[in-house]
This record gives structure tokens, sequence and C-alpha cells, in this order.
């Protein structure tokens, strides 16, 4: 966030949404490995995303801004500069790793991908005790209306990517996302057997690909795991039992890959209804997508292949 001339007079409030997990007792770790716990379901459900027990409340910090940076600047300046306590993931900070994913203004995203001069908006209105909003003058002298100080560029809401349980402030436990994308076996299955060629060596040749055939999954394998449409789903989200958009599409890239020989155990891996009968076709998995996959497509031609068997 460096440079600029407007740092002194432009700002922006990032309200986050913070956690601080209470200290784990050892009655409930007992209770967590007991034999006779509720069992979950084998693709996750309500028991295995239950929100940790702590303390919640919402933080708004207010700081120099340019209309360019991204949410991720911003917190980090917060972070180096106003709050060192305040927890958030990031890695790479340009949109490749998935690390960062969060809910911005309710919406899950990339922290490094998103720019002020985009999620920034309008403070809303104060309320009276009655819950009416004011709409004339502003207690603040300096502030109009909605109780926005000029020169601020707006405020954007922070909280943790949704459908999974908050480890601390901004950072989610995606433990459940990756379990369920093991679950399918995320790797090139073939049938183990080396083709030679006449001489007898190894054919290096054995696994070339046509362009239509790379086609098929090359986009599919793009996906970072970031868990975007795992926190767009509403099956997912909601605390459902759903295997969930980011395993279906792991699980499509190989089913697509014309080396791959276990496409019919992957589509047996899917066929359950917790698999892809869950899936109510929303699509609201593919409006966000980073990486542009239409998630919802690819499941709906997971649905069909699975029909046509």
């Amino acid at each position: 966030m460096s440079g600029g001339t407007n740092n002194e007079t432009t700002t922006v409030t990032l309200r986050v949404h913070r956690f601080t997990p209470r200290a784990e007792r050892e009655r409930d770790r007992a209770r967590a490995s007991s034999p006779f716990a509720r069992k979950s379901s084998p693709f996750g459900g309500d028991s295995a995303r239950r929100r940790p027990r702590g303390k919640q409340w919402v933080q708004d910090y207010t700081i120099a801004a340019r209309p360019e940076d991204t949410v991720l600047d911003c917190l980090l300046t917060i972070k180096r500069t106003v709050d060192p306590t305040l927890a958030f993931r990031y890695s790479c900070g340009h949109g490749l790793c998935g690390s960062d994913a969060v809910a911005i203004n309710g919406t899950p995203t990339l922290l490094c991908t998103a720019t002020v001069a985009d999620w920034a908006k309008p403070d809303a209105p104060a309320t009276d005790e009655e819950g009416f909003r004011h709409t004339g003058e502003a207690d603040d002298a300096d502030a109009p209306a909605g109780g926005q100080p000029d020169g601020c560029l707006g405020v954007i809401e922070l909280a943790a990517l949704p459908g999974f349980p908050v480890q601390r402030d901004l950072i989610a436990d995606i433990d459940p996302m990756l379990e369920q994308i093991k679950k399918l076996k995320p790797y090139l299955q073939a049938d183990g057997v080396l083709a030679t060629t006449d001489d007898g060596k190894v054919d290096v040749f054995e696994y070339l690909q046509r362009p239509e055939q790379l086609a098929r999954y090359e986009l599919l394998s793009n996906c970072i795991a970031c868990g975007v449409c795992e926190g767009s789903c509403p099956v997912f989200a909601g605390g459902e039992a759903f295997i969930g958009p980011a395993a279906l599409i792991a699980a499509s890239r190989f089913i697509n890959d014309s080396r791959d020989t276990a496409a019919a155990e992957r589509l047996d891996a899917i066929d359950t209804a917790d698999g892809i009968a869950a899936c109510q076709s929303v699509r609201a998995c593919t409006r966000e997508c980073p990486r542009g996959i239409d998630v919802g497509e690819e499941i709906w031609q997971l649905i069909a292949q699975v029909k046509e068997r």
C-alpha cells in the first residue's frame, strides 16, 4: 500500500467478524473421542462442521487506502501497524494458491483479488432504539446522512468462509473439504501395465493425448481448492451432508481424463445420497470461482453421466 498522494485523506473501514476459540477442556476432548458420540456422514455434516465455542465480536478498522488496493493489502496494513492479533490466512497473494478465501460482504471470494474499489460500500444509516433508520442530519457534522465520513471509500465487511468451522477470526478450517477430496482419490489411476515397443523398450508415447482429449479436463486441473465454491453452495454451507462441489470437480477432472481407467469406480463413489444426489443445481458455486471454472455445469455433466450408466 505504498505510493499514491491520497493516503492521508482517503480511507476505508474494514468491519471484521472476529472469533477467539475457547480453550478446549478435558471433558470436551473425551466426549469427542467417545465411541457413542454422534457420527457424521462419510462426506461430512452438522457434527463435522460444528462451530467451535469462543468469543465472537465485530471490530472496525479504519485505515488509509487507495481504490486499487486489495483487501489483503488492507489487512496486512492492519496486522503490521494497528492490531497484530488479527488472524487471517494468505500465501502467494496472486490468486493462485487459494489460501485466503473469506466472505467479503457476504460473498465468498479471495482477499488478494478483491479490490477496495470493487467491494467498499456505503455504511448503513444509523438506526434508533426502535430500529428506524435516520435519513436527516447525521450526528457527526463531518459525516453525511449515512454515517459515512468525508474521504472514506466505504465499508468492507469480512467474515470467515461459510460452511467451515472457524479456527480464529478470518481463518476457516478447510480440512473437511480436503478430506472429501481425498476420499475420491484425486490422482491418475491407470492399469499399471507399461506398454512396450517392438524392441522391448518402454513406449514413452503410450499416454500422449490429442488436444481435444486434453481440453476435456484441462480447465478442471486449474482448481486451487480454495473453498469458494463450497462456501457459496447453500447445501454445503448450510451444514447438510454433501460431499461438496470442490470434491466433485476433483472427481470430474479424472473422470474426463482419457488416461484414467477408474471412471466407473469414480462414478460409483459419487452416486450416493450424500454425493451427486445431494446437489440441488442452484449453481451458486459457479459465480465466484477465481479460476473461471463453471462448477455448476461440470456437476450437471456428472449428474448426466451417472444417470446414463
